[in-house]
């Protein structure tokens, strides 16, 4: 699993040079969060990782494209195709695709591992340090700070449905009121 893991790192820190996206905070905050949580929920660490590494491999390409929403299923198809070339059983190969297929609460979890994937991407904007990295991006992208307000706010709600396991619920709940908050006074 070690040569996955560093294979699955390594491809995502190039997506991440050759399209900007998703940004390297994201990536290490949902790395982090997977493993917390895999090791509270006593998950298997190494597909959380896996899954935490590939579930936007194909973010940047389909933001590049204009099909953001297709990120998802090329993200799976491409997961499927980077496993064929490790020798492992079908059924760890089917968790690792079902963390990057779940992690949208789109798709049901077939195993505990795609659901803490999920719940580790919702820190990518329902935590300080996620929310503070993607304004940076968005910043960047369009310089409208009323359209930057809207998208943020447009993804920490739809990151705060996905949200299923109670210990994140927990955490991240009074975050989820104050940019809540916060994003109300910030309109003009």
């Amino acid at each position: 699993m070690k040569e996955i893991i560093e294979k699955a790192k390594e491809w995502a820190l190039k997506e991440n040079k050759d399209y900007g996206t998703p940004l390297l905070e994201h990536l290490y905050l949902s790395n982090k969060k997977g493993q917390e949580l895999a090791e509270k929920l006593n998950a298997n660490k190494d597909i959380v990782l896996i899954g935490t590494w590939l579930m936007d491999i194909k973010l940047g390409e389909c933001l590049k494209e204009g099909k953001p929403s297709e990120h998802i299923t090329k993200s799976a198809e491409a997961t499927k195709e980077f496993l064929k070339q490790f020798d492992i059983n079908q059924k760890i190969k089917d968790a690792i695709v079902n963390c990057v297929e779940g992690h949208h609460g789109t798709v049901s979890f077939i195993c505990k591992e795609a659901e803490i994937c999920a719940n580790a991407d919702c820190y990518r904007f329902l935590h300080p340090r996620g929310l503070f990295a993607y304004f940076t991006l968005l910043g960047s992208r369009n310089g409208n700070l009323n359209k930057t307000i809207e998208f943020a706010e447009n993804k920490v709600e739809e990151k705060h449905s996905i949200l299923s396991l109670d210990i994140c619920k927990e955490e991240l709940e009074p975050y989820y009121k104050m940019f809540k908050t916060l994003i109300d006074k910030a309109r003009i």
